[in-house]
């Protein structure tokens, strides 16, 4: 059986879809199922069991002998959540007591780990081990992922493989539940169908237009892709990043949109939130080349491309992936 938590979230439903339709159907989902706003993402996978979050580590225990393989991928991802004592709990601690399982019963595991442990940038976006324990995140998300990638660099016990993956901007179908957190991609569509233009955030930083600020978007479908391969891969243990190596404006981002809709562009532009101005990403880009130099060669989707099947098979259609 193939465990992933998350699955009623975003990526995690993703890739129970993946799995899905590579006829992979003994898989034990977990999550928070109290939330009827994610039911849809569950809702058409096949699965095994659905085991509550609260109960995973007991359940583990009790059913190592029937689990194959551990995606990790639930965590609490709002940049905005500043009570440190939250993702202590839901992002480090409970990773801790996943990764401990996994090492006692000889199970590999892939794990989230999230490009805002970056900070600012000014360290680069090099996926080297080396540079982990230096970086500085802007927000208490961003350190309880960091916090989480040290302590697995100092583990001197291991599952028999591992793979930490830092998700770069991911975006697509299944994301209709993250509200605020949802991609740009999702809240220009709604915005444009609602009022025919987008707000976009506008720059406080003079080394960048309005507009021009730079993302490493990737599409989910390419996110599972890899998370496939590396089911797959059972060597080069590490953490590697998950962007497309390739930045992009939120004006590239907006238009595509508005492309795909059959639209023209009407944008404006709004100060950022106070709240997070001064924890704002102006760039990110994946450095791939470690990623790519374990073996996983294909391409990722063009950012163009990705957003005209997103808006058209699945936001404009009201279906999940």
């Amino acid at each position: 059986m193939i465990i992933v938590t998350g699955a009623a979230g975003f990526i995690g439903s993703c890739l129970v879809g993946k799995l899905n339709n590579q006829g992979i159907k003994e898989i034990g989902i977990v999550d928070d199922f109290s939330h009827p706003e994610k039911a849809l993402n569950t809702r058409n996978k096949a699965f095994e069991v659905s085991i509550d979050r609260k109960e995973f580590a007991d359940w583990f225990r009790k059913n190592n002998g029937l689990v194959e393989f551990v995606y990790h991928i639930g965590a609490r991802t709002d940049t905005t959540e500043f009570n440190m004592s939250v993702f202590d709990e839901l992002n480090l601690n409970y990773s801790k007591e996943i990764w401990k399982l996994c090492t006692a019963f000889n199970i590999p595991l892939v794990y989230a780990s999230s490009a805002a442990t970056y900070g600012d940038g000014s360290l680069g976006y090099t996926d080297d081990h080396n540079l982990i324990p230096k970086l500085q995140p802007l927000n208490p998300y961003g350190v309880s992922k960091n916090e989480f990638d040290k302590w697995v660099l100092s583990q001197e016990k291991t599952p028999p493989y591992w793979f930490g993956l830092k998700f770069f901007n991911v975006f697509g179908p299944n994301e209709y539940h993250k509200g605020r957190m949802a991609s740009v991609v999702f809240h220009a569509y709604n915005q444009i169908r609602d009022t025919g233009s987008v707000k976009l955030f506008r720059s406080h930083n003079p080394d960048y237009p309005d507009g021009e600020q730079l993302r490493d978007f990737i599409y989910v479908k390419d996110v599972v892709d890899v998370l496939y391969f590396l089911m797959n891969h059972q060597t080069n243990s590490g953490i590697y990043n998950l962007g497309t190596g390739k930045a992009r404006t939120f004006l590239d981002l907006v238009n595509s949109v508005f492309t795909a809709l059959g639209e023209d562009p009407s944008i404006e532009f709004i100060d950022t939130p106070i709240d997070i101005r001064d924890k704002y990403q102006y760039f990110t880009e994946a450095a791939m080349q470690k990623l790519h130099s374990i073996g996983y060669t294909k391409p990722f989707t063009p950012l163009e491309d990705g957003i005209r099947e997103y808006v058209q098979e699945y936001l404009r259609e009201g279906s999940c992936y």
